[in-house]
């Protein structure tokens, strides 16, 4: 993964350089010389954020219902009763 720097006016002038880039690692984009944003390909983003795919898209794809395979995790805490003293 390479990381790649350019400045605010770069990217205006060229934003498919700078989207081409981050096909191979974020790219930091400055203004006055200091990192103000970054460019991240959504799948680069989704793996940051944890956000994974969700079982409502997968079930809404058609033989979704058929092909999911969903895994509940075993609930280790048990409820217990609310303390009002």
């Amino acid at each position: 993964m390479s990381i790649t720097t350019i400045s605010s006016r770069q990217f205006n002038q060229d934003a498919s350089r700078a989207k081409r880039a981050a096909m191979s690692g974020p790219v930091f984009i400055t203004d006055r010389g200091r990192p103000a944003h970054v460019l991240l390909t959504f799948d680069a983003y989704q793996q940051l954020s944890g956000q994974g795919t969700k079982i409502t898209d997968l079930l809404a794809m058609p033989d979704g219902e058929e092909n999911t395979e969903l895994e509940i995790p075993q609930l280790r805490d048990l409820a217990r009763a609310a303390d009002f003293s």
